[in-house]
C-alpha cells in the first residue's frame, strides 16, 4: 500500500521527509505509523504529533492505502 507524509519542525530537515507536497511511501499492508516512521528512519520516541487524514492519531495506529500522515515531534 501507498500512504503519503509530511513531516514537520525537526522531522523536515535533511531528504528523509518534508513539509512541501508530501511524500508517497510504500508499506505492507497491516502497518501502523510507527513502522512508517522507522521506515523513514525518525526517532518514534520524539513523534508525539501525529495526524492521519486530519484526525490525530497514536504511533500504533494502523494505515490504509491512501491515507494522508503528518508527523511532528513536540515543539
Amino acid at each position: 500500500m501507498k500512504v503519503e507524509v509530511k513531516c514537520f519542525a525537526t522531522f523536515s530537515e535533511g531528504q528523509t521527509c518534508d513539509q512541501h507536497g508530501g511524500q508517497q511511501v510504500e508499506l505492507g499492508a497491516g502497518a501502523t505509523v510507527r513502522q512508517l516512521v522507522e521506515t523513514l528512519k525518525l526517532d518514534a520516541e520524539k513523534a508525539s504529533i501525529i495526524f492521519v487524514n486530519s484526525k490525530e492519531v497514536t504511533l500504533d495506529h494502523v494505515l490504509s492505502d491512501g491515507d494522508r500522515v503528518a508527523l511532528s515531534p513536540k515543539v
